[in-house]
């Protein structure tokens, strides 16, 4: 299987990315949705965004329509909640499946490394896996795990 760095993915604006671009940084990966319970989370996810970046911390904001019908909108839409009602700064990327035969490479790779309670599928928008500097996942949080939560875990990992 490849590893986090050999994977790439679409930017929201159609750029190809590289996750090797984010070689040496903590990544915090997430399937988004613009209209979840979840979705207040854009705000913690920025503010954590802007208090670890300069430390290393990369958020990835992966949108996803799987559950609930929750992301319908195309880039444009996605995009307008993002800035405009979270005020997001991070890397968004095209709207992704994260379980089933059409499941991004990312997701893919990240839910064999770190399987969860569901044995490998994803439960819900806002799901999160944290990536350590050296492209090993390190943890993965469950869409009620607000980002003022895993704070501590990514302090830890940001000061090793």
């Amino acid at each position: 299987m490849a590893t986090f760095y050999q994977l790439s993915a679409t930017s929201l604006h159609g750029q190809p990315i590289s996750m090797v671009d984010y070689a040496g940084k903590l990544v915090l990966v997430v399937n988004t949705a613009s209209h979840c319970g979840f979705t207040p989370q854009y705000a913690g996810l920025e503010a954590l965004y802007k208090k670890y970046a300069a430390q290393g911390l990369m958020v990835l904001g992966f949108p996803c329509n799987q559950f609930g019908n929750q992301e319908p909108g195309g880039a444009d839409e996605i995009a307008q909640t993002c800035h405009i009602n979270y005020g997001v700064s991070f890397p968004m990327f095209e709207k992704v499946e994260v379980n089933g035969a059409a499941t991004h490479p990312v997701f893919r790779y990240l839910k064999a490394e770190l399987p969860g309670m569901l044995g490998g599928r994803i439960k819900w928008n806002f799901t999160k896996f944290l990536i350590g500097r050296d492209g090993k996942p390190l943890k993965r949080f469950a869409p009620f795990t607000t980002p003022e939560k895993i704070e501590t875990a990514i302090l830890a990992a940001l000061k090793v």
